[in-house]
């Protein structure tokens, strides 16, 4: 089934027509990603060329995805924008708050007892407001969005970072807050600096061991987790042809581990069989009809030199597997020289779980491969030599790989299958002995192995890969274990050796699902009541932040200088703090609790300049509010990279902090401080970062004439009563500027709808 489909022709049947207006207004060939973003102008057709990485610019996406973590607060925010419907197609998916634990049926079980206040409240204003709704098992929100709303050429914005998935079939997909999914459910336009260009041309072919997970890796350590930042990477080339649908998605995926804006793929026949073979045929025979128009102009790939900001060059060909980490994404290690690299550091090479899944690699054709080399191992005499979990994708994937046995050899295997849901990846798993903080190596297909994410323990080295991979090493126990050279000894003593993974890109006999888990919701939910209670710890009703006062904000407190790595992990952890998600007062009580103070190198212990002692960050910044003083954060470099959680930001701005002064900020959460009303502010010389003591207080001038591209001074009061006067940056618009005035940008959507 289409889900959409008027939507999607009128998207076509206006492409042509946009695609020449901007061509003529650039006065050059165009990329695909430059097609899509000029077919969604909120104007209408392109009147001025826009320059990359400076112009910000109004779009209007097609639709809107949110995972139910992070919709709680998007939809608590869209209830006081005072509309009776959802103006764009919008979903809810429940995939974040099921921890993984004993198995599928058990933790499915477990989880709508203890989180449904939750899904039925997510349910209730889905049904109010027109909203699309997938219950919990239904699958991991991506996975589910590939499968049934994703579609060439379209525009797309999700409250994960994640939303970049859908790249994979030919989307530009984008990650956001769910202040921006509000405006756009509110009917309004949605801003986004005009992105830069990165190409990353593909030859070759994949074979063996090496996987389209190995690409982005390769990409990741090339570029780094921010050598994405501010543009979109867009996949071309023979070698990107010849890559399926959903290995095209893994891809995408992982690009908001190096900071991309989002990533994405030209419009082929890899794409055309998914949709087909998901029951869109609607659809792909509506791309075929445009399909010259839903990759670039052949110039751009003829002479990509002219036409990206920056050019990379893969062959597929000479790719072999490979894993990043620990601790970060982008630290790339081929399987050739693991041993050796972790011998050098100190990686312990003993692994204790492999772990399938997430929404980077849950598909019917990873399941597939990963299986492959299960069914192997059972017939070559081999055991797992670590535990082994699978997160499928999405019930239709679940259902389909369990009808095809796919399931049955990895239980076979002494594999545990967990709900189809995100679990250990994001840390919502019930993992034993975590909490005994014993360094360990685990290796998984996710996206992300920041410290404590999977399991809370911060001495868990976790290294990404892809799912063969993960299987090939869960059997082995070892990290150093290389399939392509290495044998393995078997139950009676024999050496035996893998063969390179085999599977079917889609199930031979077609995808099948008894119960896909979709809701749709009511033609009129004008009778539908949403009702919160308030003596309720989960959800919270919002109540509007503070406008600025209109004056410059002296006499600010240092709440933490944060050291190195500060991902929205550190600064709103996820796991058990997951179930909060909908209440901000509660939540706010993990705020930075993940940072390092640079001060004492300690997470979750600062200096209280009220009292002198040391304490909790959420407890300090309490005693501040208080007080009625305010604070600033201070951080490093790529401040906020991860997960595209707003509560990163609603948090600090609840409790009273003013402003976030750090070297270089992560492009979402950067955008999610400016919704809030915050101040989010770069060191125009990151020396001055040395500058900054622990006793240190705070005047932020120049907000009077707060105007675009002016700086503004923050002067610096020692407490050995001498000061030092630096210049701090921003990248506030005028309409962002307003949004600090107003106290945030939802305060301006409530004056506007009561006018």
């Amino acid at each position: 089934m289409a889900f959409d489909i008027d939507m999607i022709k009128k998207v076509y049947s206006q492409f042509e027509e946009r695609v020449n207006a901007a061509r003529k207004i650039e006065n050059k060939p165009l990329t695909l990603s430059e097609k899509i973003l000029y077919t969604h102008l909120w104007n209408g057709n392109a009147t001025q060329a826009y320059e990359r990485g400076k112009s910000y610019v109004d779009f209007a996406p097609d639709r809107v995805a949110m995972q139910d973590a992070t919709a709680q607060m998007a939809l608590l925010q869209f209830m006081q924008a005072g509309r009776a419907k959802a103006a764009v197609p919008s979903t809810v998916h429940c995939d974040h708050l099921i921890q993984a634990r004993d198995g599928a049926e058990q933790d499915l079980t477990r989880a709508k007892n203890e989180s449904s206040e939750v899904f039925n409240f997510l349910s209730s204003v889905s049904n109010k407001y027109g909203i699309g709704f997938w219950k919990p098992g239904a699958g991991i929100i991506h996975q589910v969005v590939l499968e049934n709303y994703a579609f060439p050429g379209g525009m797309m914005i999700g409250t994960d970072s994640h939303t970049v998935n859908a790249g994979g079939l030919g989307m530009v997909a984008i990650g956001v807050g769910g202040a921006d999914a509000c405006d756009v459910m509110a009917g309004l336009p949605w801003e986004l600096k005009f992105p830069k260009l990165i190409g990353v041309k593909l030859t070759g072919k994949l074979s063996g061991w090496a996987a389209p997970k190995d690409v982005i890796l390769k990409v990741a350590g090339i570029l780094t987790v921010k050598g994405g930042t501010g543009a979109i990477v867009e996949y071309f080339g023979e070698g990107a042809e010849s890559l399926s649908c959903t290995g095209k998605g893994t891809i995408c995926n992982m690009g908001a581990e190096i900071g991309a804006t989002t990533s994405t793929f030209g419009y082929d026949e890899s794409m055309e069989r998914y949709l087909r073979a998901t029951g869109r045929e609607e659809v792909a025979d509506a791309a075929n009809a445009i399909k010259e128009h839903l990759t670039a102009d052949p110039e751009v790939y003829a002479n990509p030199e002219a036409y990206f900001d920056q050019l990379i060059e893969i062959n597929l060909s000479e790719l072999e597997p490979s894993l990043n980490g620990p601790f970060t994404p982008d630290l790339y290690t081929p399987a050739s020289r693991m041993r050796e690299e972790a011998e050098k550091n100190g990686w312990p090479t003993k692994v204790e779980w492999g772990l399938i899944g997430s929404c980077t690699n849950s598909s019917y054709e990873d399941l597939a491969r990963a299986a492959s080399i299960a069914r192997q191992a059972i017939e070559k005499g081999l055991v797992t030599k670590a535990e082994f979990g699978i997160n499928p994708g999405s019930e239709q994937v679940r259902y389909t790989a369990d009808r095809d046995g796919l399931l049955k050899t990895f239980v076979d295997l002494n594999a545990t299958i967990f709900t189809n849901a995100c679990g250990p990846c994001i840390g919502m798993w019930d993992r034993a002995g975590a909490d005994k903080g014993e360094k360990n190596t685990i290796v998984h297909s996710f996206n992300r192995n920041f410290a404590k994410r999977a399991d809370g323990n911060p001495n868990t080295f976790a290294f990404v890969t892809s799912p063969e991979m993960v299987a090939a090493i869960a059997i082995s126990g070892d990290l150093g274990f290389n399939p392509v050279t290495d044998t393995l000894t078997n139950k009676n003593g024999e050496q035996v050796k893998l063969d390179p993974p085999t599977g079917d890109e889609l199930p031979s006999k077609g995808f099948d699902v008894e119960d896909s888990g979709y809701q749709a919701p009511a033609e009129d939910g004008s009778s539908v009541v949403v009702e919160v209670s308030p003596s309720s710890d989960r959800l919270q009703l919002l109540d509007p932040f503070t406008p600025w006062e209109g004056t410059d904000l002296k006499g600010l407190k240092l709440l933490i200088k944060a050291k190195g790595k500060c991902t929205t992990d550190h600064i709103s952890m996820a796991g058990p703090w997951l179930k909060y998600r909908g209440h901000l007062d509660n939540i706010s009580n993990n705020l930075l609790i993940g940072a390092v103070n640079y001060f004492n190198d300690k997470t979750d212990t600062v200096k209280n300049q009220l009292t002198g002692e040391y304490g909790a960050v959420p407890a300090t910044q309490r005693n501040y509010k208080a007080a009625n003083i305010g604070t600033i954060v201070v951080g490093d470099e790529n401040y906020g990279e991860g997960s595209s959680r707003e509560h990163a930001a609603m948090e600090p701005r609840h409790l009273g902090v003013r402003a976030v002064l750090v070297k270089s900020f992560a492009r979402i959460h950067e955008t999610n401080l400016k919704k809030q009303g915050m101040l989010g502010l770069t060191f125009a010389n990151k020396e001055d970062y040395d500058k900054i003591l622990e006793d240190d207080t705070f005047d932020i001038l120049g907000l009077t004439e707060f105007s675009p591209n002016v700086p503004l001074t923050l002067v610096i009061h020692h407490a050995d009563g001498t000061e030092e006067q630096i210049t701090v940056n921003h990248t506030y618009n005028a309409q962002q500027i307003e949004w600090f005035k107003a106290g945030g940008a939802l305060n301006i959507i409530r004056a506007n709808q009561a006018k």
